[in-house]
């Protein structure tokens, strides 16, 4: 189900409220209050009041949300109750970083198969995940693949994307420095490291 209307800044907070939730379900609470759930993430009660109200009504006032349900409830809104497949595209430092890292794993996205372009890595496997020429993308036609990460050097990333999106990836996680032009049926999450990190030194008082 697609929920309408809903800030596309409460859909960032929702993995958030999800990582609370299971840790909450491993110390064994039945219920948790938006106070105590705001508290452990850094955030505002009534933002997440006001987030997960979006979706229905899922807590009790005065009792809280059940942990289980409401976990139940966030998975499903993010189409996280079943797993999706991934494809990795750019296996440098970065994405050799990415095939290593575990996390995705939590949240029920698996990296199957990756590409690059240099000789020294294809044929390889990193964290179990075979490492193919790029010339041989077109098969992706022929595995179950909907999510797509490029992490691909500037100004190869936008090449990289229409031919993810003729494969059939549905949504794109962008790494590269480059701004990508999709179809509005696609959705593409960019993330720049350095851009991020450059507007840190903005909060540090000058000596």
């Amino acid at each position: 189900m697609r929920y309408r209307k809903v800030p596309d800044e409460t859909v960032r907070r929702l993995p958030l409220y999800l990582r609370g939730l299971r840790f909450f379900s491993e110390q064994s609470p039945d219920h948790v209050s938006s106070k105590i759930l705001a508290e452990f993430l850094g955030i505002n009660p009534w933002q997440v009041r006001k987030d997960l109200s979006y979706f229905g009504e899922m807590g009790t006032p005065g009792v809280g949300y059940k942990v289980k349900t409401l976990t139940n409830q966030n998975q499903r809104i993010l189409r996280l109750d079943s797993v999706h497949n991934a494809v990795l595209v750019g296996v440098g430092n970065l994405g050799s970083a990415v095939l290593a890292y575990q996390g995705f794993r939590t949240y029920g996205i698996e990296i199957v198969v990756a590409y690059d372009s240099s000789p020294a890595k294809i044929g390889s496997k990193i964290n179990g995940v075979e490492v193919k020429d790029i010339s041989e993308m077109w098969q992706l036609n022929e595995l179950d693949i909907d999510l797509g990460i490029i992490s691909v050097p500037g100004g190869a990333a936008q090449s990289i994307a229409d031919e993810l999106i003729s494969a059939g990836i549905k949504g794109i996680l962008n790494l590269a420095p480059d701004y990508i032009r999709v179809p509005k049926k696609i959705k593409v999450i960019s993330i720049d490291i350095a851009m991020d990190f450059a507007r840190l030194p903005y909060y540090i008082p000058a000596s």
